[in-house]
């Protein structure tokens, strides 16, 4: 990783061809400009010395890519380009990764190899190129839903030369910001891809600026119309929120001023995704999110002061003058985020009445914040700040990949378990501290001590008191493990813990267990039908395992070793008997036929009309409609879409259309890992009845009750499925199921019963 270091300085280079050519077509005019572009942006840089490499890999880059177009009409050589920019203006990154980024889709496009990469650019660029060459099918590409081995490639690849999924996330964000050209199913797939994985590998690397627009971009696909809605809402209050921060920043400027302190003070508008997930998870109106902006103050540190110190001095002088709030400290200087990120946070009560957060932070931190692992190495190198909670990631990401999980939705979400957005702090009984996901237990606790402690806990003590192995951890826990000799891990050990390396260790276990169970199973089995005069072929293996209910020997195996299934002395007459069944024998050769054909040709097959041409076009909205009371899709129950939600299809294995809400997780999953089978759909104007459920709260007073059901049922027609209302210390919380027919009619409904005195909202849920 040297180039992320590289501070010789040549200020005599220039990019070239500044001026347009009147030589060049409008395309290669086009081509030259974003060239130089990023040229500028390698000379405003520290990594002024290998100029002549980028352009002989720009150069090569060009040729190989010469006379393709991408889909938005623009020669193909500008989305290198483009990616490149982001690794070396957003990431900070040096010309090894810029040559690498120009040359990234060469080997995989093109009739060029890794080795003739590696002839002309040398051993490095050539391995990261073949890193990202491995990973740009798989987990990511058309055919992402079977392929964990690729994902394995990706974080094996990762943990070699971070450099790789560092370009592949500037890839990704530069396919996001031009993501408006391809057709609405694809913008569902690589959008939900994006939130599912690239935005908390992003997080988890320390790239809050590109995370956060990671998720925004994919938001705007994803939800057009609350995007638009939240944006226009940050545009009409934007003069109110200059107002407050005016206001709040006179005193406290005042104050920094007096100290001698060198500073930026700036407001930063919270992203529109943070928004409306804020929104949706707590259940309230863009107008009830406080904290929609924080002020953030970037210092220079002081001659011979300590940042830290500094970072406390700057709190102590804004809490002489505004009032804190105590529960809302965040001490990130003292101990920095797993991903690098440093800052003191506070949140105050400003001038104007108005709860605001304030984020402190000296200039090497804000660069680390935005710029994330690339700006940490560098710091790193002038021995500023050890990276160790980066490097015990990367440590804790290859030892999972020593057993991985053959299913590759679960071993998906194993990693992305890992991916975890805020830390507890716990302390050993030694007083060594233990960095764990928010809602981490015992066991995990144990786990990450070793895999040896883990495997035989049998509880804990948290704070010097017994707690079982699923208890929960908070931070400044102090924690002992008690363990015992003679325990093993059990199946239900999996619902205790949330850390990726406990799962990992636990399944590894289990399988090893379980693999040795199906073995003596097999040695039983054989005995038997070694006393019977029996051979213990195939053929009389899989008899008495269809006889028993078993698809797979190794699970017959298995209930035998268990004693789920006691097989009798003479097994003669029961072979002979199921020889002859006519249905034993059709349903054999079903499971025959099933086992030759590929999951990939039967989902062909179903998706296939008698005339052979697919069912589904993609490149048209799929109406969901009904007739004679019959519809042409299926309602997830997870989500439990209505008309005039935004909403995607998917085509499940029966090959039947299953409807979700875009903002759906379980659709997120499907997005991101079977991208292939998710449709734009559309819902036509005629459709019946759909359950929706609303939740309602208030003060409680005499006929509210009877106001609300009055106005659901008689002003709107609508029929009531089921009421639920408790009230309880003057107030009252409801949810009321009813039949609608689309999503106006919530609308609709929401707006009317907010009005009545006395309710204070009122909201769709999920039921």
């Amino acid at each position: 990783m040297g180039d992320m270091n590289n501070t010789e300085v040549k200020a005599d280079m220039q990019p070239v061809q500044e001026a347009a050519n009147p030589t060049l077509s409008p395309d290669e005019q086009m081509i030259q400009d974003g060239f130089n572009a990023l040229l500028q942006d390698y000379l405003n840089s520290n990594h002024r010395r290998k100029v002549e490499r980028i352009t002989k890999a720009f150069n090569f880059a060009n040729q190989a890519h010469a006379g393709v177009k991408r889909r938005s009409g623009e020669p193909y050589i500008m989305h290198p380009i483009a990616v490149a920019r982001i690794v070396c203006r957003e990431m900070g990154l040096g010309s090894t990764s810029i040559c690498s980024a120009l040359l990234h889709d060469v080997v995989e496009d093109t009739e060029y190899t890794v080795e003739d990469i590696k002839d002309m650019f040398g051993e490095k660029i050539a391995q990261i190129v073949d890193g990202l060459t491995k990973i740009s099918g798989g987990i990511f590409g058309e055919q992402a839903s079977a392929q964990a081995e690729n994902f394995r490639k990706l974080l094996l690849t990762m943990s070699d030369d971070i450099r790789v999924i560092l370009i592949k996330i500037a890839d990704r964000l530069h396919n996001m910001r031009t993501l408006g050209s391809m057709l609405p199913a694809k913008q569902f797939k690589i959008a939900g891809e994006t939130l599912y994985l690239y935005a908390p590998l992003a997080h988890r690397l320390g790239l809050f600026t590109i995370k956060t627009e990671l998720e925004d971009l994919s938001f705007k696909y994803e939800h057009p119309q609350e995007y638009a809605y939240i944006n226009l809402k940050l545009q009409t209050s934007e003069a109110a929120r200059n107002q407050l921060f005016e206001h709040f920043a006179i005193p406290v400027n005042k104050k920094l001023k007096e100290m001698g302190l060198q500073y930026e003070m700036r407001a930063r508008v919270k992203s529109v995704y943070s928004i409306w997930n804020k929104m949706q998870t707590k259940g309230v109106s863009f107008e009830d999110i406080y904290d929609i902006y924080a002020v953030r103050i970037i210092f220079d540190p002081l001659p011979g002061v300590d940042e830290k110190n500094q970072c406390w001095d700057i709190y102590s002088a804004i809490t002489d003058i505004y009032r804190i709030r105590p529960d809302r400290i965040r001490d990130w200087v003292s101990r920095p985020k797993a991903n690098g990120y440093q800052a003191l946070h506070l949140t105050v009560m400003g001038p104007d009445g108005e709860w605001v957060e304030i984020q402190i932070r000296s200039r090497r931190m804000n660069e680390i914040a935005e710029k994330g692992f690339a700006a940490h190495w560098k710091y790193k190198e002038h021995n500023v700040e050890e990276d160790t909670e980066l490097d015990k990631w990367l440590q804790t990401i290859t030892e999972i990949l020593e057993s991985p999980n053959p299913n590759a939705l679960d071993f998906l979400d194993t990693i992305k378990l890992n991916l975890f957005t805020s830390e507890i702090f716990v302390f050993t009984p030694k007083g060594d501290i233990k960095t764990l996901p928010q809602g981490a237990t015992a066991l995990d606790f144990a786990y990450a001590l070793h895999s040896d402690v883990g495997n035989s806990c049998i509880g804990a003590k948290v704070n010097h008191r017994l707690v079982p192995l699923s208890h929960q951890l908070a931070s400044g826990d102090q924690v002992e493990v008690l363990t015992s000799r003679s325990q093993v891990p059990q199946p239900e050990w999996l619902g205790f813990v949330t850390t990726a390396r406990a799962r990992a260790k636990i399944d590894s276990f289990l399988k090893k267990i379980r693999k040795e169970v199906v073995k003596e199973g097999e040695i039983k089995v054989f005995e038997i039908l070694k006393r019977n005069g029996l051979e213990a072929n195939t053929s009389n293996i899989d008899k008495l395992s269809m006889y028993y209910g078993f698809s797979k020997r190794e699970e017959f195996y298995y209930a035998v070793e268990k004693e789920e299934v006691v097989l009798p002395e003479n097994i003669r007459k029961l072979l002979k008997e199921k020889t002859d069944n006519v249905l034993f024998k059709y349903v054999k050769q079903a499971l025959r036929i099933a086992s030759k054909s590929t999951d990939s040709e039967k989902k062909e097959e179903e998706n296939k009309d008698k005339k052979g041409k697919p069912k589904y076009d993609k490149k048209k909205p799929y109406i969901l409609k009904e007739e004679a009371f019959e519809r042409n899709y299926v309602i997830a129950d997870c989500c439990k879409p209505i008309p005039g939600d935004e909403s995607l299809g998917f085509i499940n294995d029966d090959g039947n259309v299953v409807v979700h809400k875009r903002s759906c997780p379980i659709a997120m999953r499907l997005k991101s890992s079977f991208g292939e089978r998710i449709l734009n759909t559309e819902w036509s104007s005629h459709h019946s009845a759909f359950e929706a459920t609303l939740e309602i709260k208030g003060i409680d007073s005499m006929g509210v009750l009877n106001t609300i059901t009055r106005t659901i049922s008689d002003d709107f027609n609508v029929y009531i499925t089921r009421l639920l209302i408790e009230a309880k210390d003057g107030v009252f919380e409801g949810k009321v199921r009813m039949k609608v027919h689309d999503v106006e009619d919530i609308q609709r409904l929401c707006v009317v019963l907010s009005k009545i005195k006395n309710i204070k909202s009122v909201a769709r849920v999920a039921d």
